[in-house]
This record gives C-alpha cells, structure tokens and sequence, in this order.
C-alpha cells in the first residue's frame, strides 16, 4: 500500500464531498446491499473508513490496481480533488464503537499471528498504522474473505488486487482460513457504517 502523503496529496473538503456522492450512494447508501458482479458479496461500509484510505482505493480501481469494471468506470470519473472531497465526506460519517475487541478463539489466534494482522491494520482492526491502509473491523465479512481472496487473484481481467505486502499474506492461507478471518473481523465492533441518503433522487436533492 502506498504511504498517507502519496494517498493524499489534495486537502478534501466534506461539504463539497455531499454534493458529489450520487454515484456512490445506489451502493454504498444502502445497507446489506449486494453486488452481483464480478462476484457476490455485500458492498462495503465506507462512512467513517480512513480518508486517505478511500483516496488510495479510489486511485488502485483508477489505475487498474485494483480490478472491478463498475469502480474502474466510477474512479475513472473523478478528479483527485474529487476523490478527496467524497473521502473527507465518508470518512466524517463513523460511529463510535461499543467497547472492547472480540477476543478470537485459539485456532483464529494462531491464523492472525500468522499473518501478523494487527502489525498493520492495529488494535481492534480500527487503528491502522497508516491512515493510507483502511479500517476493517466490523466490515461485511464476505467483502472481507472477497478482498482477501483478490490478492491471491491473478491473471482475471475482472476480479483482483495488486499489492504485494497483501499478496503475499493472503497467499500463506487457504480458503477456509481466510474464511475465518473474515468471519472474526466482520465480528468485531465497528466504527463504520453505512452513510444512507433518502434525499436523494435520481441523482438529485
């Protein structure tokens, strides 16, 4: 993952941001919404996920990084000051958590030391060490276990991730492993939510 100044090199401005989420709220406004292609899974909960983190990901679909037509296109839209503003908007829309991190089970322990997971993505899954690499507590578990299986993905013009720390963490597991993982960290408390916009219709206030 790229470092916080490469992720974000243009200051974000939440109020214009408002004004420039139609194209994400169909999604990511609604709560346990699916996609159905490339592949199924729930959308993911972005209010309250790291600014720079959102900036990053938006760049990855951008570049082709990270491989999903329907984001390439929507990525491929926006400016950087853009990205920034949707960022600053999202990222201003979190929860505050409940209380203290699920503790894992024995064999879920072993796998998130084996991975070295909290090394990055910090205590509880919500105190990355970077604001470039996202929260992911309480994150639909089957986007997780999907994201996860992206990085192991090559070689599909549709579906994977180019990151080479994540890759090859992922790769040192097998899919029911990753499943697990998955399931303790759409588990635990989250800071995240999803950000629904009734007022909005057909792309207007």
């Amino acid at each position: 993952m790229t470092g916080a100044a490469n992720a974000q090199a243009v200051k974000g401005d939440a109020k214009a941001g408002e004004g420039k989420i139609a194209m994400c709220i169909g999604c990511h406004g609604i709560t346990g919404y699916q996609a159905s292609f490339p592949e199924v899974y729930k959308v993911p909960m972005i209010g309250g996920q790291n600014e720079a983190y959102i900036v990053s990901a938006l760049n990855a679909y951008k570049k082709g990084e990270r491989k999903h037509p329907t984001m390439r296109g929507i990525a491929d839209s926006l400016s950087e000051q853009d990205m920034a503003d949707v960022a600053a908007f999202y990222a201003g829309h979190g929860k505050a958590k409940d209380g203290k991190a699920k503790e894992a089970n024995p064999a879920v322990t072993a796998l998130l030391q084996k991975g070295a997971c909290f090394s990055c993505h910090g205590e509880g899954f919500s105190k990355p060490i970077d604001p470039s690499y996202p929260k992911v507590a309480g994150q639909y578990s089957d986007y997780v276990f999907r994201a996860l299986q992206s990085y192991r993905t090559d070689g599909n013009p549709l579906i994977g991730r180019s990151n080479g720390v994540m890759a090859g963490i992922a790769k040192q597991f097998k899919s029911d492993e990753l499943q697990q993982l998955a399931k303790y960290i759409g588990s635990l408390d989250s800071e995240m939510q999803v950000v629904a916009q009734p007022h909005f219709r057909l792309g207007q206030k």
